[in-house]
């Protein structure tokens, strides 16, 4: 398992967006899709059965040491 630590901001978005550190873990372990972007960080893309399907999307800086989650948020512009 990757090493990874929340940044302030994306701690505070698990409780304000209802997003569980189990469905975080699921989505970094087994992403349906990763995606380097041109600024360095890594998207980890997957649908969570457990919430209607919907897509969580989350944003990791891999150049710190732990890893650091940017961000999280469901993805309303992707859909099945």
């Amino acid at each position: 398992m990757t090493e990874y630590e929340f940044s302030e901001h994306a701690y505070d978005m698990l409780g304000e967006r209802n997003i569980l550190e189990d469905w975080v873990k699921l989505a970094m372990e087994d992403p349906e899709r990763k995606e380097l972007k041109d600024n360095g960080m890594v998207h980890y893309i997957r649908a969570i059965e457990d919430y209607e399907g919907r897509y969580l999307h989350i944003v990791v800086n891999p150049d710190l040491k732990p890893q650091r989650i940017v961000t999280i948020f469901f993805n309303r512009r992707i859909r099945r």
